[in-house]
């Protein structure tokens, strides 16, 4: 079961309704009787800190020295061969 906010179309009250995610119930307002209709509001998640994002996850400078940079390939037939 889901929860959703609903919204009434005359008093504007804002209220919840469990039901499943696949049904799409007529639903009232539980003030005035008048239909209601799915309302979508802001979210309550808040994202703090460092991490949620993909450049904080690596450092913005390359290598610090030219023992931090890869080895060259020297296979002939190597795939990653440089050409």
């Amino acid at each position: 079961m889901a929860r959703y906010d609903y919204i009434c179309t005359a008093c504007n009250h804002i209220f919840e309704v469990e039901h499943p995610m696949s049904e799409r119930p007529e639903v009232v307002c539980p003030v005035c009787g008048a239909p209601a209709e799915r309302h979508f509001g802001s979210s309550g998640i808040v994202f703090k800190g460092s991490g949620f994002y993909n450049t904080d996850q690596r450092d913005k400078k390359g290598p610090s020295s030219a023992a931090d940079m890869p080895a060259p390939h020297s296979c002939e037939n190597c795939p990653h061969k440089a050409e």
